[in-house]
């Protein structure tokens, strides 16, 4: 395996920060809340510029890139939901095009002739309430929803942006479930691995505008940066960071290598971002004086969706009980 970046992913990298600095900064954040403003000319900005074409197994690096720099810029769009959750229980989609999720649990399938009946309410769907189609895992395989079948409602959540929303399935009548090709639980690994990258986006987001803050904040006619307790804080939430963040890379190439240690990976990379977050949100409250909380102020977003990122998909302790029972089993 190869732990640094190529000239490519390099070039992808600061291509991200580019375009998310000028295309999505956080004035337009704040009208999509303030306004209700759609964002739906930014994912066609992504569409273009072909992120959404990085659906391959062996792009899970590259994407990784893309939803770092997605969470450091706190996207209102649903790549995440599409591209690392939909995309990967889909088989040979190429492109994504328009908006989807997956349904991971809570609807259940029965024969009905030579098709099935789809019953269930599926919760915290990660932007269910704009998908298009859905992606449904059962007991009996994968089916692919429309939009138009299911009934949706937009749940409230402390992530003013983020939407997540209950998706409720009444004798959905589908055709036989697709069984060829799709591993759900690697695809579960990707939707993981893409969690983790973007909770790491948004805490390298609050640690950016921390330094900012301590660096012009003023005490005693000194910077607050250039006290002591201020210098650890900040070192905490710097290696907590790199800590997770090496985790989630390492989790992405390992399903881009097809890794036989990806679902361990995975797991890891998810508890990491989730304890990352806690820290971070703790220190960047604090070191901000808890000014960050408030509306007026940008690292409120940031903080809404690193904390946002460790509840879905399972939270730090959660992923920490799946390692130790991995870990027990192999060597048992």
């Amino acid at each position: 395996m190869l732990f640094e970046f190529d000239a490519d992913q390099r070039l992808l990298r600061d291509t991200v920060r580019e375009v998310t600095a000028r295309e999505c900064p956080p004035a337009l954040i704040r009208d999509i809340v303030d306004k209700d403003l759609d964002a739906g000319q930014l994912w066609q900005t992504y569409v273009g510029l072909g992120w959404t074409e990085l659906t391959d197994p062996d792009l899970a690096v590259e994407l990784a890139i893309v939803l770092e720099g997605l969470g450091r810029a706190t996207d209102p769009t649903p790549f995440l939901a599409s591209v690392s959750q939909f995309a990967p229980l889909v088989p040979d989609t190429g492109a994504i095009d328009r908006p989807g999720t997956a349904v991971y649990s809570g609807v259940v399938p029965s024969r009905d002739g030579a098709g099935w009946r789809l019953n269930g309410t599926a919760r915290h769907v990660l932007d269910g309430d704009r998908a298009e189609q859905f992606a449904v895992v059962t007991p009996a395989g994968v089916f692919v929803v429309p939009a138009s079948a299911v009934t949706v409602r937009r749940t409230a959540i402390f992530d003013p942006v983020l939407h997540v929303a209950e998706v409720t399935f009444s004798d959905v009548s589908v055709g036989n479930a697709d069984r060829s090709g799709i591993d759900t639980e690697r695809a579960r690994q990707h939707a993981l691995t893409g969690m983790a990258v973007t909770t790491v986006g948004a805490c390298q987001r609050i640690l950016d505008l921390v330094l900012e803050h301590v660096r012009t904040r003023k005490q005693f006619d000194a910077a607050i940066g250039s006290f002591q307790a201020v210098k650890h804080k900040a070192a905490d939430m710097h290696i907590a960071i790199e800590r997770a963040r090496a985790l989630g890379y390492f989790a992405a190439l390992c399903l881009a290598s097809d890794d036989p240690r990806r679902r361990l990976a995975a797991s890891m990379a998810k508890a990491s971002a989730g304890e990352c977050q806690s820290v971070v949100f703790r220190h960047g409250v604090q070191l901000f004086g808890a000014m960050g909380f408030t509306w007026e102020n940008d690292l409120q977003f940031a903080l809404k969706r690193a904390k946002a990122g460790e509840l879905l998909l399972g939270g730090a302790a959660e992923h920490r009980a799946l390692i130790s029972e991995e870990y027990r089993a192999a060597h048992v």
